[in-house]
């Protein structure tokens, strides 16, 4: 990973380019309408709070497998498309109670899962390995793994820095 010390960005070229997007048109109609619902298909709904429970996962897989009231959907011509949150997002303890709620509702909406010390990553890699495992023995698809800020910091990319990982 020597190469992030060689990377050089264009700060003038990327202000200039910020400044041209900011000026160009708006998509309108039609158009509006068929980018946000395809913005709809690539979110991941998430809660992450310490006292989460089952029945507010259950409300947030509702919510991810119907993330659009029907009655748009319908006005859109788009009631049967099958719109859905790309994910539903949990704590590695509330993956089997996500994985549950979406199978008995019949999608395939996959679940992901933070892992490896969330939110500070500041956890022995050790506990992060078996915080992973679990999750994935659970159910869950795909682990977000938290970035071990102090590494980046400091400039030690050969070690443990985090990233995301799609199973399956």
């Amino acid at each position: 990973l020597g190469w992030m010390s060689k990377v050089y960005v264009n700060r003038p070229a990327v202000v200039r380019h910020a400044e041209q997007i900011k000026k160009w048109k708006t998509v309108k109609g039609n158009w509006q309408a068929a980018w946000l619902l395809k913005a709809v298909t690539c979110i991941d709904l998430t809660t992450l709070s310490g006292d989460d429970t089952p029945s507010n996962v259950k409300r947030l897989c509702f919510k991810a497998k119907h993330p659009i009231r029907e009655d748009l959907l319908k006005a859109l011509d788009m009631h049967d498309k099958g719109i859905t949150c790309a994910a539903v997002c949990v704590y590695p303890a509330r993956v089997s109670d996500a994985v549950n709620t979406l199978k008995a509702a019949g999608c395939n909406i996959p679940v992901a899962s933070v892992a490896a010390g969330f939110p500070s990553g500041q956890t022995p890699l050790e506990s992060k390995l078996i915080e992973i495992r679990l999750a994935v023995e659970y159910g869950a698809r795909e682990i977000d793994i938290v970035i071990s800020r102090n590494l980046v910091l400091t400039g030690q990319w050969e070690g443990d820095v985090g990233g995301c990982v799609r199973l399956g």
